[in-house]
């Protein structure tokens, strides 16, 4: 269902998809089954659905969290959209957080996210090379909390790269406790 910019996705991870799986590498916690495809489809589904799935990973992208709105402003303006053509490569990241940060209020969930780790501040500067989307999962009771989808050029992913060390570096990454890196290549 869609409703107000709220769009429901599923994630479906076998044997078909619009995307080839280059890497499945699990970072941290339990890993997912190895699959050769991933499909995206814009809608929530069930394995009953796509019975060529071996997982179904599902989130709905929400109105932003934790940005000011200077920070949402400079993203906007400096954001790489999706669906380039020339943006071949991609990359879903679930993550999922501990209970000590879920434990945490908002206000110090922001501190450390922004004035500790400096996400958004980071992001920007890799914005106009890397297109992204935040699917929040959490709310909807599914196993990860977040799934982070990135669209780049081929030229592009040493960037990528670069930015995913420098995330995984802050002290907001020593939160996570389930991390899964699949790397796509559009079919």
């Amino acid at each position: 269902m869609k409703r107000d910019g709220i769009n429901p996705v599923s994630f479906l991870g076998g044997q078909s998809g619009l995307w080839k799986v280059v890497r499945l590498e699990t970072i941290v916690g339990e890993g997912l089954s190895d699959v050769g495809y991933l499909d995206v489809k814009p809608i929530h589904i069930s394995v009953n659905d796509s019975a060529s799935a071996k997982w179904i990973l599902r989130g709905t992208n929400v109105h932003t969290r934790y940005a000011e709105r200077r920070e949402v402003d400079k993203l906007v303006a400096h954001q790489a959209t999706l669906g380039r053509p020339e943006a071949v490569c991609a990359a879903l990241i679930p993550i999922r957080k501990s209970a000590q940060w879920w434990g945490m209020a908002q206000d110090e969930r922001r501190r450390v996210f922004e004035d500790e780790s400096r996400h958004i501040a980071m992001s920007i500067d890799y914005s106009a090379a890397i297109a992204r989307r935040l699917y929040q999962s959490r709310e909807l009771g599914e196993a990860f909390d977040f799934l982070t989808w990135f669209e780049f050029t081929p030229e592009n992913e040493k960037i990528f790269d670069k930015l995913l060390a420098k995330m995984r570096a802050a002290k907001e990454w020593s939160f996570v406790d389930r991390e899964i890196d699949i790397r796509l290549i559009r079919v």
